[in-house]
Parts: C-alpha cells; sequence; structure tokens
C-alpha cells in the first residue's frame, strides 16, 4: 500500500479527522453485521460510540495505545447506506461501518421470506422449523448450514473495505474468529491489497460452518500470517485439524486496564444491594445465554448449596447475577421454576466497568460456569478486584489459573453441578481461603494480563512478523 493512497484526513461524522502517522491495525469483529451480536445485548450505534467498553476488542485498542499503535474497527450493517466514521468516544479509536453488499441485503430478503413461509414468527427460533421438517432433519440443516456460509461470503462489500483500509492507511488486517467465512475473504483481500492478515480466537464455533468452508479454510489458515490463539486446547486443535505449524500461532493474552478495574468500596457498594456485612455474596457476570455459559449449571449448583453445603447458612447466601442476553426468558422461567432462594439478577448489560466493580466490591467471590469459552474476561475483571474465582474448565480457563490456586482460582470440570457446587461451598464457608486467593488473583492479573504487557505482544505479533 503505497502513501498516495493514504488519505492524511478523513471525514468522519461531518467532521474533519485528521490521521496520525502513528502504525495502525484493522479489527474486524464478529458477525456477519454489527447487528448479528450488539442487538442481542440492546447496544445501538450510538451507545456503541458514547459509553460501550465491553468486550475483548476494547482491551486489545487500548494495549496497542499504550505501545503508540492505533486500532481502526470495522462494522458491516444493514442499517447504513453509505460508509460511515464515527470516533469511540471512550478510547478514542476510528470506527469504520460499511453497509452490507447489495446481494447480502437481497440473501436477507429471502431468508426472511423463507421463514415466513414457515409460519415462524419474528424472535422465534430456527429450531422450530427444523423440528417440523424432521423426516429430512439432516438435509434441511445441510441445506441450512449451506445457505448460511453463502450469506456471510457475500455479507462483506470488499471493494468498499479496500477502499477503506486505503483511507485509513492500516497495515495489516485483523480477524476475530477464523472458522468464518469472513476470515476466507480477508485473507483474499490481504494478499490482493499487500497486507498481512492475522486472525483472533475469542471463543467462536470451532469447526467451519458447511462443508463448502473446509477447503478454503484450510487454504485461509495456512496462507494467512498468523493466529492469536490464547487458549492452549484451540491451539492444540488448529494444528491437528488445519496442520497449522506453531511457529505461526502466538499465545496472547486479552488484557484488562489495572488503572480502571481497581475495585470499589466495599461498604458503599454492599449498603447500595442491601446487603448485611455478614451475608456472603457471590457474582456472575456476563452475557445471558444459557447453555453456552453454563448457567443452568450455575441455578442447579447454588440449589445445592442451600439445600446440602451451606444449608445451616442458607438465610446469609446470596447469588449476584449480572447481565443481559438472548436468553432472558429462558432464565428467568428456569429461576421460578426451581424456586431458588436469594438470587438477585440485574438484568442489563452494563458496559460501565465503574457499575460493575460496584457489584464486584460487593461479592466475596467469583463464578464463571461457562461450558464454551474463548478467553473469558470478566474472570480476569474479577480477579483484578481481588476476588477469589470459580470456574468451569472451558477452553482459555485453564491458561488463565495456570498456577491452580495460587493464580487465584479453583478450575472445576465443566458441565458439572455438582463440582460447581462443592467448590463454590469450600470458598463460601471458608473467608481466610477467600482472602488467600484474592490476593493471589489480583497479583497474577498484574503480572500476566496488563494493557502494557499485552500491547507489546501484539504489536511484535502484527506488525513485525
Amino acid at each position: 500500500m503505497t502513501s498516495s493512497m493514504i488519505q492524511p484526513s478523513l471525514e468522519v461524522e461531518g467532521a474533519t479527522f485528521e490521521r496520525s502517522d502513528r502504525p495502525k491495525i484493522a479489527l474486524l469483529p464478529w458477525g456477519d453485521l454489527f447487528e448479528d451480536f450488539f442487538d442481542t445485548i440492546n447496544v445501538s450505534f450510538e451507545k456503541f460510540k458514547t459509553e460501550h467498553v465491553g468486550s475483548y476488542m476494547f482491551g486489545y485498542v487500548k494495549a496497542l495505545q499504550t505501545v503508540d499503535v492505533d486500532m481502526v474497527l470495522f462494522f458491516v450493517s444493514a442499517r447504513v447506506s453509505t460508509v460511515t466514521r464515527f470516533i469511540h468516544q471512550p478510547t478514542g479509536a476510528l470506527v469504520c461501518v460499511l453497509p452490507a453488499s447489495k446481494v447480502y441485503r437481497a440473501y436477507r430478503a429471502l431468508r426472511r421470506q423463507a421463514l415466513n413461509a414457515t409460519g415462524v414468527k419474528p424472535g422465534e427460533k430456527m429450531e422450530q422449523v427444523y423440528h417440523a421438517a424432521r423426516p429430512m432433519s439432516r438435509l434441511v440443516h445441510s441445506l441450512k448450514d449451506l445457505l448460511k456460509s453463502l450469506g456471510s461470503y457475500v455479507s462483506i462489500p470488499l471493494g468498499l473495505l479496500a477502499q477503506e483500509l486505503r483511507a485509513t492507511g492500516c497495515q495489516a488486517i485483523l480477524c476475530q474468529e477464523y472458522e468464518y467465512a469472513r476470515f476466507d475473504l480477508c485473507v483474499l483481500l490481504g494478499q490482493w491489497l499487500q497486507l498481512p492478515v492475522f486472525g483472533t480466537f475469542q471463543g467462536g464455533d470451532a469447526r467451519p460452518q458447511s462443508l463448502v468452508e473446509y477447503p478454503l479454510r484450510w487454504y485461509s489458515l495456512n496462507a494467512c500470517h498468523g493466529l492469536i490463539i490464547p487458549s492452549g486446547r484451540e491451539r492444540e486443535r488448529v494444528q491437528h485439524d488445519h496442520c497449522v505449524p506453531a511457529s505461526k500461532i502466538a499465545q496472547i493474552f486479552n488484557p484488562i486496564d489495572l488503572q480502571v478495574w481497581r475495585g470499589a468500596d466495599r461498604r458503599e457498594s454492599r449498603q447500595l444491594l442491601n446487603l448485611s456485612a455478614d451475608a456472603t455474596l457471590v457474582v456472575y457476570h456476563g452475557r445471558i445465554e444459557i447453555h453456552r455459559k453454563g448457567l443452568d449449571l450455575l441455578l442447579d449448583a447454588w440449589k445445592q448449596i442451600l439445600e446440602h453445603h451451606c444449608s445451616e447458612q442458607a438465610g446469609h447466601l446470596y447469588l449476584l447475577l449480572v447481565g443481559s442476553g438472548s436468553d432472558n426468558e429462558n432464565l428467568q422461567q428456569q429461576i421460578n421454576a426451581l424456586q431458588l432462594k436469594n438470587v438477585h439478577w440485574k438484568r442489563e448489560f452494563v458496559s460501565d466497568p465503574l457499575i460493575i466493580q460496584r457489584y464486584l466490591a460487593a461479592a466475596d467471590l467469583a463464578v464463571l460456569p461457562s461450558r464454551h469459552e474463548g478467553f473469558p474476561v470478566a474472570p480476569l475483571e474479577a480477579m483484578a478486584c481481588g476476588l477469589p474465582v470459580v470456574a468451569a474448565d472451558a477452553p482459555g480457563v485453564a491458561d488463565i489459573f495456570s498456577k491452580g490456586e495460587l493464580s487465584g482460582g479453583i478450575v472445576v470440570p465443566k458441565d458439572n453441578a455438582s463440582a460447581l457446587a462443592k467448590a463454590l461451598a469450600r470458598l463460601i464457608e471458608d473467608a481466610e481461603c477467600r482472602r488467600f486467593m484474592g490476593q493471589q488473583a489480583k497479583l497474577h492479573v498484574a503480572q500476566h494480563f496488563s494493557l502494557e504487557t499485552v500491547g507489546r505482544q501484539l504489536r511484535d505479533t502484527l506488525l513485525n512478523s
């Protein structure tokens, strides 16, 4: 990419944005469209622009800023008709939103018509369609997967993306999740523009969506410049399934801003929740996706704790859930059906770290019951606030707690409510153990997950490889 292609200034929401000479990395987060994820957590473009700071992507943005590298975020949306640029106010990162391609818009329209023909109402799950077509379920699923892949391949307006990459002066492309069609397209686009392309694993599906993707995926994973995979389990899978050499894979953890995540006043935080001094509070914060996040297991474990492990203390035990997501209604139904006591749910997606810290400061320990993760940020936030963590052994978790309890956490087998209950009960009953593990957690995060440490690793991988 020659300097003559790079625009010295850009129009950003009616203003002029002067482009700096600092190196720039393009990040394409997961999803065909911005709406695919952010609609599920009720985050609009306006809210994203002014206050959203959650997820790994802004950890990457801030980590790279510590080493004088800028990250430009690229999204595709069906809600814009022209290229839209704005500044993410909390971090100062440039965000470029591209209109979905005309072919993809036609694909989405046909998909809606197909759903209407089956009688499925908006908001109902696709599984209802497949259940109705059970005699041909395998064929229906294969066709669905094929159409989804093809839709993903045509979602990105490649010409506009190339134009914006040139205009912003990006020197490399980082694509979230490499087992998706978007990564294949990014690798091909990078070859055309002579830009290095990398993929990062943040917990996406571990297999191509359809058979048509397999040969393209093998090619793109071996043709890309490198992969960033925090999870040791996922690194082994990629090497085995796709024959990617270990030298092409970098283990870089998701960072946390220790200047932000310093905890809050415990007494004040407890007063806001109307908690007494002798209460013991377990906290979960994250998306409300029951199966993926293991929230059904957490509710089962909590029932065991109240009825068996800590029955004498039950009146002083509380479980706090903080988050929102696609399974809000189902989770409420499960809580009601189990008739669980002392479960408080702050049913909102909280992106303000100061608010989350108040909840964490009020707690005695944190829990992560997930069945599947990429490299979770929530336990790092709890650890930075001095909380011990009980976590299920989802991908990436063992890498966080590499020294076990000396890292500040207890890792239990995933999909095992009984093991989760026993570990939680142990910490509930042992305040001294909680205190020691909380101290270790805070120290471990500071040593391995700071912005400065991760920023140097990202810069060296993305710009010097």
